[in-house]
């Protein structure tokens, strides 16, 4: 039996392979059909399709056949500071640092680009144009629209701004952020505000506006004329380029002018949002009076109108009183008459405040102490007179009342203008009674007039009388109105005779 020694090895067109003689490199082979001899020859083959040389002893065999492979190898070694992009034909691949990467040339083009990481990781504009849509792990990629501005972090820490645009950043074992920020809205919430000011001035005299206050001293921002936001003492803020800035003093008077009344209260209602922590604010109506107190103490009176003050380093409050008429109503009062008759009472009192001031510093509670002086002023008025005294004269209640009152509230800038005793209730069976008494004194005085009458109308009968007796006509006519009267009352009357004879038998018919 003859065994061969010849082997014979066939690489396609798509592939490329490394020829070892004893597992011992010997050469590349390109593709097409070969034959050695012995048996101890070895190929393998590499699928070109996948361009990179994947192989677990690379670093040896360049050391040992690094010029045999450079020709079919492009090698690509990165440092610890170092990272890489390879183009393969129309994409890329990245390479970080520390690693030694081999990709086959010939079949597709290649090309590599090594990048200091030291010096930036920012990746040039013309790599970013081209790695536009392919994932690369260590490579982070960032838009930034035309109305934002981006702000560069790497471990945390401020680098630089970014303009609108694209950006590509290497992130190897570095954690690489942008956080962007509106150029739409001038007051930017900047994280970690104070660092930017007090470490990076460039930025912040490039793009910032900066406000920083005193103690006593408040801000107003605008941008565009609209108020954007208000500072309180002892701020610090950045803004961009292009706001107005109003720095305030407050160390002597607080109270806001009316043009910056109109603007932070009866403005827009975003304004009167921001000013709402800021200031404290009253409105005094028409017919109205208010009053001023700073720290507990008082300081003026309030005309009507809309008042405004800046609130910090201070403590205000502010009252309104109303000096129109005011009604209180005294009801269901229980009282006993001086003849011990129970009552209920009901009282309407009309009051105006002419010195809010005076009540105010005089009186812990103006309607209470004015609704206890008029039941006491009732009280009194209703148990020194009896039931009778005051049902026949309830107007005395009053003027008793008013005196009372009047007096007791003249020292305390209150005006009391009227007092009346609107109800005066009795219990149910002092009703009845009072009706019976009532009914009985109707009844006597309806006996008099029936009397009265009775007599008037027989004096008229008896002064008629004498009339007809001396005048004859007179008689005939009342004897004619008789008969009209009888007629009236008669369905048919049958006449026989003449009309002497009729009324000589009604007359005899009367007797």
């Amino acid at each position: 039996m003859q065994i061969s020694i010849w082997k014979t090895f066939y690489i396609k067109p798509n592939e490329i392979g490394i020829l070892y003689h004893r597992s011992d490199f010997k050469k590349i082979l390109q593709p097409g059909t070969y034959t050695y001899f012995g048996r101890h020859w070895q190929v393998k083959t590499y699928d070109l399709n996948q361009p990179e040389f994947k192989i677990e002893n690379l670093e040896l065999l360049l050391r040992n056949h690094s010029a045999e492979l450079q020709q079919y190898l492009l090698v690509v070694r990165t440092a610890f500071n170092q990272a890489a992009l390879v183009r393969l034909g129309q994409n890329w691949v990245s390479v970080a640092p520390n690693q030694l990467r081999a990709f086959w040339r010939g079949f597709i083009d290649v090309e590599s680009h090594l990048f200091n990481l030291d010096e930036s990781l920012e990746l040039p504009t013309e790599f970013v144009q081209q790695v536009r849509g392919i994932a690369l792990n260590e490579i982070k990629k960032f838009q930034i629209p035309e109305y934002e501005i981006g702000l560069l972090y790497v471990q945390n820490n401020f680098v630089r701004s970014l303009e609108p645009g694209e950006y590509a950043f290497w992130a190897v074992n570095r954690d690489v952020a942008v956080r962007t920020q509106s150029r739409i809205l001038p007051n930017p919430q900047f994280p970690l505000e104070d660092v930017l000011i007090e470490q990076h001035p460039e930025f912040v005299a490039a793009h910032c506006e900066i406000v920083q206050l005193q103690n006593q001293q408040v801000a107003i921002v605008r941008y565009q004329g609209k108020v954007v936001s208000i500072l309180a003492p002892c701020s610090r803020k950045l803004f961009w380029q292009g706001v107005e800035i109003e720095v305030i003093d407050i160390t002597t008077d607080a109270k806001l002018p009316s043009p910056l009344v109109a603007e932070l209260v009866s403005g827009l209602p975003e304004t009167l949002t921001l000013s709402r922590n800021c200031l404290h604010i009253c409105e005094v109506p028409a017919q109205y009076m208010g009053l001023l107190y700073i720290n507990q103490e008082f300081q003026t009176q309030l005309q009507p109108g809309r008042h405004a003050w800046w609130v910090f380093g201070r403590s205000l409050k502010t009252e309104v009183f109303d000096q129109r008429l005011q009604t209180m109503e005294v009801s269901g009062q229980d009282i006993l008459s001086k003849d011990k008759v129970p009552l209920r009472l009901n009282l309407t009192a009309g009051y105006r405040i002419l010195d809010p001031l005076t009540a105010k510093n005089r009186l812990s509670d103006i309607t209470s102490y004015l609704y206890k002086e008029l039941q006491f002023a009732l009280r009194g008025a209703v148990g020194e007179k009896t039931l009778d005294a005051l049902l026949e004269d309830k107007g005395a209640i009053d003027r008793s009342i008013f005196d009372y009152i009047r007096q007791k509230t003249s020292d305390y800038g209150i005006e009391v203008d009227s007092v009346g005793v609107k109800d005066i209730i009795l219990p149910g069976e002092i009703k009845t009674i009072l009706g019976k008494v009532v009914e009985a004194e109707k009844a006597a005085q309806a006996n008099g007039v029936r009397r009265r009458e009775e007599t008037a109308a027989t004096r008229s009968m008896l002064n008629t009388a004498k009339v007809m007796e001396d005048n004859p006509v007179a008689l005939r006519l009342k004897e004619l109105e008789v008969l009209e009267r009888i007629a009236e009352k008669i369905e048919k009357i049958q006449v026989n005779g003449s009309l002497d004879s009729i009324l000589t038998d009604l007359i005899r018919i009367n007797r």
